[in-house]
């Protein structure tokens, strides 16, 4: 590491588990070793929350690498959460594994209750008072998601204009009715911490052109705070979406295997087609998928069994 900046790795919470394993969740830290360059300005980036979603990792790699590569520019601290569900991601496990519990719906967490609530609190102390914090999801394994941020609508005024340099494709502001209190990034709102939620690709996989997107939005983001003084590529500006109405679900009318025939991130009209439903003993075309409105894929479906009701589609109307 240069001499321009620091690198300190270390735990941000440690419990022993039985057969003597520990859960240990690693942030590091990086920041500039001249303390007259450093504008006390912090993000945190994280990611690994659900265990089968990899896309943050190839994003916390690219920011890092970016950030070695031009030392002199750091100005802020930048810290990375690679895996806050470390057990997770170490055997492939969307929740904890061992507890049957989806992490991000254990916050704010607590001091005095399971070991999984005192996680959960540990981590809010740990990343509560940063400027901003980023928490990169993907999708799971079944649908893929353009890279995109999702707002509650209470916070839409603070997250708005941050999500607006952060390089994604689309910004959903979603009603107040439908955000689950549970997660990280309500926790982290509602008591004054800026965080945005990023969702972007398939889950168990790493899309390289999603997770350059979002390393380019993040450098950018990182500037517009303060953080960073180097040079950053161009951003894309996002399509925003606070409509009551504005996303448009689609599903399986019948069991099968769904096969795609429409491009991601792409205008459809009224009936165009999304794909089929086939029957691979009979040979059969068991039925077709086409849009019930006119609006952009932004979600489409990845793993290609279908049970009837499953999620083929979200658009967003236009």
């Amino acid at each position: 590491m240069s001499k321009e900046i620091i690198s300190e790795i270390s735990s941000i919470c440690q419990v022993k588990l039985p057969v003597g394993e520990t859960l240990n969740i690693r942030r590091n830290r990086l920041l500039p070793s001249d303390e007259a360059r450093n504008s006390g300005k912090r993000i945190g980036i994280v990611t690994g929350i659900h265990g089968d979603e990899l896309e943050g990792q190839y994003v916390c790699y690219e920011v890092i690498r970016r950030i070695r590569e031009q030392p002199e520019c750091l100005a802020g601290i930048v810290d990375v959460y690679p895996a806050m569900n470390p057990m997770g991601i170490d055997s492939i496990t969307r929740g904890i594994p061992g507890f049957d519990l989806d992490m991000n719906r254990i916050f704010p967490g607590g001091e005095d209750g399971a070991m999984t609530e005192y996680v959960a609190q540990k981590v809010i102390e740990e990343l509560s008072g940063a400027d901003l914090v980023v928490d990169i999801h993907a999708s799971n394994i079944y649908l893929t998601e353009i890279p995109q941020i999702r707002i509650n609508e209470l916070s839409k005024d603070v997250l708005v204009p941050l999500a607006c340099h952060m390089n994604v494709d689309f910004v959903w502001v979603h009603a107040a009715s439908t955000v689950l209190e549970s997660t990280l990034a309500y926790s982290l709102n509602s008591t004054g911490t800026p965080t945005l939620v990023v969702e972007a690709g398939v889950g168990m996989r790493i899309t390289k052109a999603y997770c350059n997107q979002l390393a380019d939005g993040l450098m950018n983001t990182m500037k517009m705070l303060g953080i960073w003084k180097g040079e950053t590529r161009s951003v894309r500006e996002p399509i925003v979406d606070d409509r009551a109405d504005g996303v448009v679900f689609f599903n399986a009318p019948r069991a099968g295997i769904f096969v795609s025939e429409a491009k991601h991130w792409t205008e459809l009209a009224e009936g165009d087609k999304v794909g089929d439903i086939v029957n691979p003993l009979t040979g059969e075309v068991l039925s077709g998928i086409t849009t019930p409105e006119k609006g952009i894929l932004f979600t489409i479906r990845e793993y290609p069994v279908v049970d009837e009701g499953s999620l083929v589609g979200r658009l967003l109307k236009v």
